[in-house]
This record gives structure tokens, sequence and C-alpha cells, in this order.
């Protein structure tokens, strides 16, 4: 078999070159030209690499999702329930508002494809979601069932409770909202998270 013709570029750069112009512009807007002049390569060699822009899309959402790993292995990790809703909704606040000019505000997941005539962009966006949400629904499940949380809990209804919050705090972000505002948002959204199951029942024991 004949050996691949080699590559002329790092691929860690050009996905986060090619991210940047996703993110600012979108699947639909983002032009073959916008993104091999930000990766600094000729339309051939974009196919050549990735196969077709809908391929460099997909490459860039596992590049995304392997910069924010880090971020959600220390969320699901956290002690408790409360303090993983704290880390996760504090954390967005700060990673769509504070980017110091890196990345836009916002978030690559919403603002790059859900208004896409191609169908297949937002399913595979939304699909992407899905994961950190079932990430933040087993985590909270796992809580549950060691009685962090009330029994009643539902885990799958607080998870989607905190995604759904953190999507809006992104939307706010691309509309000109602070990183301050967002946290004060983040610390309204924490009030009606249900508190830890066995903090409550030590409470009533002191007071009986």
């Amino acid at each position: 078999m004949a050996a691949g013709r080699p590559r002329s570029f790092c691929t860690t750069k050009a996905l986060d070159a090619a991210m940047q112009v996703f993110w600012r512009k979108g699947y639909e807007g983002a032009s073959m030209v916008d993104l091999t002049t930000a990766i600094g390569i000729n339309s051939p060699s974009l196919y050549a690499a990735f196969g077709s822009k809908e391929g460099l899309f997909k490459a860039v959402l596992q590049r995304y999702d392997e910069r924010r790993q880090e971020f959600m292995d220390a969320i699901v990790s956290a002690p408790t329930a409360q303090e993983t809703a704290r880390l996760f909704l504090h954390g967005v606040a700060d990673f769509c508002a504070a980017t110091g000019g890196n990345t836009p505000p916002g978030c690559l997941f919403l603002q790059s494809g859900l208004a896409c005539c191609d169908e297949a962009i937002p399913d595979v966006l939304a699909k992407h979601r899905a994961e950190k949400e079932k990430a933040l629904r087993d985590r909270f499940e796992r809580s549950r069932l060691e009685g962090d949380l009330p029994s009643s809990a539902c885990a799958a209804t607080l998870a989607r409770y905190l995604t759904t919050m953190s999507n809006g705090m992104a939307v706010q972000a691309t509309s000109g909202a602070t990183v301050e505002e967002l946290h004060t948002i983040a610390d309204i959204a924490l009030s009606s998270f249900p508190a830890c199951a066995k903090a409550k029942t030590a409470v009533k024991d002191l007071v009986d």
C-alpha cells in the first residue's frame, strides 16, 4: 500500500483555526475560502485531510469536545450534586463570557448550526449537547442512589434544567451579557436546585 501524502500543516492548529470560523459565521456562513484562509492551506489539501466541509466541521466539534473534557471531568467528579451543579453553571458563565478574546462569546454547539438547511448539522450538534446532558444525568442518578439527592429527585430533569440554563446563558453572552451578569444568573438558577438530602436530614435532627 502506498504511503499517504504527508500533511504540511498541524491538524490541531488547523481545527482550532477552523473552529473560530464556524463559531463566528456558523456552518452555512463559513465558506471554503474562509476556512482555507484561516487554516492557511488550499482546498485540495483541506479535502484530502477532512474529506469535505462537513467532515472538517465534525472534526472541529470533536476537537471542541476534547478541549472541554477536563472541565466536564472535574464537574462529574465533584463530591456532591450541588457542587456539580455549581461548578457547571459558574464554569459555563466563565467559558461563555470571559473568553479573553481567545474565542467568540457563547457556545460553538449552539451558534454554529441551529439555523441550517442541512438537517444533518443540527442533528450532529444536538448529539454533542446530549452527551453533556447525559454526563450530568448519570452523575445526579448516582447522587440519588447514594442519598445525596432526595429519592424523589429526577436525575434526567435536573440535568435538562442545568443544560437549559447553560444554553440560555450562552445566548445571553452572545448578546453582550458580562461574566458578572452570567454568574448572577447562575446563582439564581442554583437556588432552585434540590438541597442535599443528607444535609436536610442533619438539620431536621438538630431541630428535633
